[in-house]
């Protein structure tokens, strides 16, 4: 075998060797950016099912002080435990909020923005910061579950799940009230 053959024989092996090295490290860069993809819409799940329901439940214990307060539900706690138990949830709810920011997209942010302003109105009716009759606190009930739709919606949009919660295939739905607090 020739020079001139040995050397086309190891500029073929260099060349197969770089080639096999290029793909293999582009194949690894793309699995890694695969797994911190994943890994990052895990934390957002956590984060976006963290901060719902963080909201529902500062809304179901404002429910419950307003009630108590209005007397329209006996309870077993005071108002002052209520109290109590809704400061501690509006704290949950304000970290929950913060790692948002952190994971969030920008239309879920906004979306979360407008939930925290109606939910905050809620907790105001229900501790007396903020007047207003019994249908206004229905109305603020019904914009804030308009609001945690409309979040559902943008989380759903930034997590690449397709279908939407709101729209012409699902209707509105109005709050679920005994027939007696219907009527009233």
């Amino acid at each position: 075998m020739g020079t001139g053959e040995q050397l086309v024989t190891i500029a073929a092996v260099l060349l197969g060797a770089l080639s096999t090295h290029l793909t293999n490290f582009l194949m690894e860069r793309s699995r890694r950016k695969h797994e911190l993809l994943v890994r990052w819409d895990d934390k957002k799940v956590a984060a976006y099912e963290g901060y719902i329901d963080a909201v529902r439940s500062c809304v179901f214990l404002a429910v419950h002080l307003y009630e108590i307060r209005e007397g329209l539900r006996e309870s077993q706690q005071s108002e002052r435990d209520v109290r109590v138990e809704m400061a501690e949830a509006g704290h949950l709810r304000g970290r929950a909020f913060e790692r948002l920011l952190l994971l969030g997209g920008d239309d879920v942010m906004e979306a979360a923005h407008e939930l925290n302003a109606v939910a905050l109105k809620i907790d105001w009716q229900a501790t007396g910061k903020l007047p207003g009759a019994l249908e206004d606190w229905r109305d603020r009930n019904r914009a804030v579950f308009r609001a945690i739709n409309t979040f559902h919606d943008a989380a759903r949009q930034d997590l690449g799940v397709r279908g939407r919660v709101t729209g012409d295939q699902h209707q509105e739905r109005d709050l679920l009230l005994p027939p007696t607090q219907r009527e009233a």
